[in-house]
């Protein structure tokens, strides 16, 4: 459970990695870029994933890179005591290395699975079984191509304003779980959301039950940056999608606050259901969203850290790696990085953010003297 021990045998294994990876981009017509899944709170998703993260932007500079990095839960008693440390380390890498990262948040995927579902005892396929209904959902539009949204980087780029404001929260429903029974409450639920409409889908998409980042969208001065929804179906009328905008600008505006100083509307992508899998409902919505309150998670990741920083707990096992032999200057970097971070986050909320860091020299951004990607 070190991230140094993951980077490690990341350098150690890199050769092997790296001709799999070449062997399938060379076979790929048209290759647009790269997923990464994986952790950020223990050894091998946190190392490993910013060593391949670090490799895949050198080795394809001009492809996308976006990740599925799931964050740990600040609340529970965690069984990786480092995990702070890791999650730091992490974060850096996915500020600076990747185009997009969608923030999957153990706390609020384990809520969902327990109040939604109707759960007891989640176990880990359950939360397996929703991040693989998003990964589905948000490749929808690449895998069965339409007429619109059919690009990698056009669904990206709307949603992403700077280049270090890259993490997206989501939001499905109806939420339902493949291949499992569910309890007799759920099914009840879900007999009564059958007959779902586009504006139900629209409505419930941005609710916080449904939002799988456990952050605070509702708060006053938070605000959503961009919001992209994907609605899934296979007869669906566009006309259904204005006036659902339609509604939702005039009944409920006050609760979905956009940015100052940028335009406040819901983009939309229509997306075909996959023809080889049952359908429970004939209208299902994915949102994917760049939202403010993600200063939340990133000011708990910091406050766990100073903690176990200030009385320097558990860095033996790190000072035994190469890395940090002879110092350990990286945590203070990767600091700077994040709290950067979540000061330009915080900065979205103002109305005079497009003169943000005119003045000042930001962690992790490039200038004239360090060219960046």
């Amino acid at each position: 459970n070190n991230w140094a021990s993951g980077d490690r045998q990341g350098e150690e294994h890199y050769e092997q990695v790296m001709d799999m990876i070449d062997r399938e981009s060379d076979n790929s017509d048209s290759l647009e870029g790269f997923k990464l899944c994986h952790s950020i709170a223990g050894g091998t998703g946190s190392g490993m994933g910013s060593y391949l993260l670090e490799r895949l932007n050198d080795h394809f500079p001009k492809k996308l890179i976006q990740t599925y990095s799931v964050f740990p839960s600040w609340t529970d008693q965690s069984d990786v005591v480092v995990q702070p440390y890791n999650s730091l380390l992490t974060t850096k890498r996915l500020t600076l290395n990747a185009d997009a990262t969608v923030v999957l948040d153990n706390t609020a995927l384990n809520r969902i699975a327990t109040e939604r579902l109707c759960l007891e005892n989640p176990t880990v396929d359950h939360i397996n079984s929703l991040v693989a209904t998003i990964m589905a959902a948000s490749t929808t539009t690449l895998r069965y191509p339409g007429y619109m949204n059919n690009d990698w980087i056009g669904l990206l780029s709307s949603l992403i304003p700077t280049p270090r404001c890259h993490f997206l929260m989501t939001g499905y429903t109806p939420l339902t779980l493949v291949g499992e029974a569910t309890t007799s409450r759920a099914m009840d639920s879900e007999q009564g959301i059958r007959k779902t409409t586009v504006l139900d889908v629209m409505r419930r998409l941005t609710q916080p039950k449904n939002i799988m980042v456990s952050a605070n969208t509702r708060s006053r001065s938070g605000c959503y940056i961009s919001i992209l929804n994907i609605i899934q179906g296979n007869n669906i009328d566009p006309t259904q999608i204005h006036k659902a905008l339609q509604r939702m600008r005039e009944k409920r505006h006050a609760e979905i606050p956009f940015i100052p100083w940028g335009p406040a509307s819901i983009q939309v992508a229509l997306a075909r259901k996959s023809p080889y899998l049952p359908h429970r409902h004939k209208v299902s919505g994915l949102m994917l969203a760049n939202h403010t309150s993600m200063a939340e998670l990133f000011e708990r990741m910091l406050n766990q850290y100073d903690r176990i920083k200030s009385r320097n707990a558990f860095l033996e096992n790190y000072r035994r790696e190469a890395m940090f032999e002879d110092s350990l200057d990286e945590f203070d970097d990767s600091r700077e990085v994040v709290q950067s971070l979540m000061e330009e986050y915080r900065a979205c909320e103002r109305p005079d953010f497009l003169n943000f860091g005119m003045n000042d020299n930001i962690p992790g951004t490039p200038n004239f003297a360090s060219p960046q990607r």
